[in-house]
């Protein structure tokens, strides 16, 4: 059994405690786990299948995020009060769908508006329908057809797999040459499986990126404090696409009255399009922008929280997760003030040598403990198995730091004198998150 650091409520006091189990094991999984633990509304955490981090916090089970059987089993068994489905996989495969329907509570959408993720098309076509601003684009099924497109446009250029690919589906060609390579390696290496037998090609958009993460309940909608990621892999976003480097918030970019413009031409619509639709959206929104010169406009959706946009945004969250989940669930979120610090938080990813291609594991990490004496930081683990009282490493992405501070300048440089005290092999990190230039 692991060790707990979280002091569970036995309900004596006459309040009805929760067993709450949050599905996945990375490091947004970490984040949600610690947050939840703050409830002083539950009483027991399960994790499936958890990391080496969360196992201070939760007890983890050796279920797959994608067993939807085996989830649904677990939580019947256990008398699981409150399933969160965190990942993307689980989501689209209808994990949500699976517990309702054997009338169990769960938190995130149905495999029905989990479709504003999982399919790219979908997604882009619900845009062009209702009006919400996003790149000009065309889909293709057919590899020689593609070809022939990509022969005629305007570079640089975005091609996307379809459907889920680890966030790594899409390519930004610079010329004509890249962009084949591209389809080529879609939709007949097929690098992405089924993902990338339908591509979406794109018109090439400029400005600051902006994360905006927001609760709904299908008919209300909270946005929550901005942020802004990193996915490139190597300093200057430079190097391939990875399920993200670091993350700070508040975005430097995201003014009040930007944040009001997207709000009205692109979130609220949005949530409106998905009811309209009969796809009525409950869970946790993500909206990733580009502030162009014509106005914001949408890049992606995600349909859960993002990674690792989640582990500078929690920290700064005042109210009780719990609240909050509950709310949506019950589609009553317009009853719930949710409040936020004024602070700025920035995470540092912690990385495998060669992430996102090939890596090599199983090495013992040090300093975690030495960094975690540091007020206001956390360590949120995304690739670790705990062994004998030590971390190892076990995934590309290995740790995310995160410092919290007055302001983000503050808590850049807070993060990166306690990111120095970690060590494993082969470890690799950026030098420049949160950076003006970003």
């Amino acid at each position: 059994m692991p060790k707990y650091r979280v002091r569970y409520n036995d309900g004596n006091d006459g309040v009805n405690r929760m067993k709450v189990l949050v599905v996945g094991g990375g490091g947004r999984e970490h984040a949600l786990v610690w947050k939840i633990s703050q409830s002083s509304r539950v009483s027991r955490i399960y994790c499936a299948p958890g990391n080496g981090g969360i196992s201070e916090l939760a007890e983890c089970v050796n279920i797959p995020a994608t067993d939807v059987e085996g989830i649904v089993r677990f939580a019947k068994q256990n008398n699981i009060d409150l399933t969160v489905v965190a990942p993307d996989d689980p989501l689209a495969m209808g994990m949500v769908d699976a517990l309702q329907a054997e009338g169990l509570r769960a938190f995130g959408p149905t495999r029905d508006a989990a479709m504003i993720e999982s399919s790219k098309v979908f997604a882009k076509n619900l845009m062009h329908k209702y009006g919400i601003p996003t790149a000009k684009y065309k889909v293709f099924d057919n590899y020689d057809q593609a070809v022939k497109y990509v022969e005629q446009i305007e570079y640089p250029a975005v091609i996307k797999a379809e459907g889920l690919a680890l966030g790594k589906g899409v390519i930004i060609a610079k010329d004509v040459y890249e962009a084949k390579g591209a389809l080529r390696a879609m939709m007949v290496d097929k690098v992405f499986g089924q993902a990338g037998l339908r591509v979406v090609i794109e018109e090439h958009l400029t400005g600051p990126e902006v994360s905006v993460l927001t609760f709904t309940d299908g008919r209300t909608v909270i946005p929550m404090v901005s942020a802004q990621d990193h996915k490139r892999a190597y300093d200057g976003d430079q190097g391939p696409n990875t399920g993200g480097m670091g993350a700070f918030s508040p975005s430097r970019v995201y003014a009040p009255e930007v944040a009001k413009e997207v709000e009205d031409c692109i979130i609220r619509p949005t949530i409106r399009a998905m009811a309209e639709e009969r796809r009525l959206f409950k869970g946790v929104l993500y909206f990733g922008l580009m502030l162009t010169e014509q106005g914001p406009k949408v890049l992606e959706y995600n349909a859960r929280f993002g990674d690792p946009e989640t582990q500078v945004v929690l920290p700064r969250l005042k109210t009780d997760i719990v609240d909050i989940f509950e709310a949506v669930i019950d589609e009553r979120l317009d009853e719930i003030n949710i409040e936020w610090e004024d602070n700025a938080a920035v995470c540092v990813v912690l990385v495998s040598g060669g992430y996102p291609k090939s890596y090599k594991t199983g090495y013992e990490i040090s300093g975690i403990e030495e960094v975690l004496k540091e007020p206001g930081i956390m360590v949120f683990h995304a690739g670790t198995k705990k062994i004998g009282g030590k971390y190892y490493t076990s995934g590309g992405r290995v740790l995310g730091v995160t410092a919290i501070a007055k302001d983000l300048d503050t808590a850049i440089q807070k993060v990166y004198q306690n990111v120095e005290k970690i060590r494993f092999e082969n470890m690799h990190y950026r030098r420049d998150i949160g950076g003006k230039r970003n």
